[in-house]
């Protein structure tokens, strides 16, 4: 606020205008309106400064209120995204407890396999031992027994096996037969390919057309004498014949030719086992995944 000193200016007026004021007191009064006169400047200077010191308070206040303003969006901005990642994350923990049982399943499946494939193979050598022990030395010399990749190869030479140029059973062989007969009837379980194998000569006999057929009427003979004379079930009897397409020795010698002409009895679980295993396999699913706030 401003102080008007008008008053005592008219009043010093109207005395002076009356005659009735000495020097002296006009004096006075001089002094008292030059100090009144000071006063109410510095007032007014203090009012003006008050003034600027206001709105500079104003202007301050107005900052602090928009900063606070401002620092709630940003609060409530940030439990916002908070609340997103505690949600993507407890979906993350979710996807992790599938992918784990997902694994935790596969590594039994494993497990499975693995020890399937231990019983095959602890079955294979029993076998193997069996048929091993049971055979002469003799016969050993015509038979060879191979365990390979989890299947067993009875390999039986061809001049123990048929008569000379012929697919008929010979007599000496009838003891040897028996024999993996038995062993075959004792593991149930197995199946049973007989395959004929030649060496690479034509062949030159009446109604064989070529080493497929002799090949094939070979593994035929073996099939049908397992079954009619030694009682395996046909079920689990296969007859194939390969021709000279299988070597296991050059054709160029007398000795390649005598191991290639041979007839191997190849004894392995059965087809359906194996589709049962694939079958149990764990299913795995997809997990969704989890987007990143």
């Amino acid at each position: 606020m401003k102080f008007s000193i008008l008053p005592v200016a008219l009043l010093s007026l109207a005395l002076l205008s009356q005659g009735c004021v000495s020097n002296k007191k006009f004096n006075d009064l001089q002094s008292n309106y030059t100090d009144l006169q000071t006063k109410n400047g510095e007032l007014s200077k203090k009012y003006d400064e008050s003034q600027q010191g206001l709105s500079s308070s104003t202007s301050r206040v107005k900052s602090l209120e928009e900063q606070i303003a401002s620092e709630r969006s940003n609060v409530t901005a940030l439990q916002a995204a908070l609340d997103k990642c505690l949600t993507s994350s407890g979906q993350g923990n979710v996807n992790i407890s599938k992918l784990v049982d997902e694994i935790n399943s596969s590594n039994k499946y494993i497990q499975h396999l693995v020890n399937t494939k231990n019983k095959s193979d602890s079955l294979n050598l029993v076998l193997t031992n069996n048929l091993t022990r049971s055979l002469s030395r003799e016969e050993m010399q015509d038979v060879d027994v191979q365990v390979l990749k989890g299947v067993v190869y009875i390999s039986l030479a061809d001049n123990m096996l048929y008569k000379s140029g012929s697919y008929d059973i010979s007599d000496k062989a009838g003891q040897t037969l028996s024999k993996i007969a038995k062993i075959i009837k004792d593991y149930s379980d197995y199946d049973v390919l007989i395959e004929g194998n030649t060496d690479a000569v034509p062949i030159t006999m009446p109604n064989i057309r070529n080493n497929w057929d002799l090949s094939a009427l070979r593994a035929s003979s073996v099939v049908q004498a397992l079954q009619t004379t030694y009682g395996v079930e046909p079920k689990r009897l296969t007859a194939g014949g390969r021709g000279e397409y299988n070597p296991i020795a050059p054709n160029d010698t007398d000795a390649g030719k005598a191991r290639n002409r041979r007839t191997q009895i190849i004894i392995t679980p059965k087809l359906e086992q194996f589709m049962d295993l694939i079958g149990k396999a764990p299913e795995t699913s997809k997990t969704p995944e989890s987007k990143t706030p």
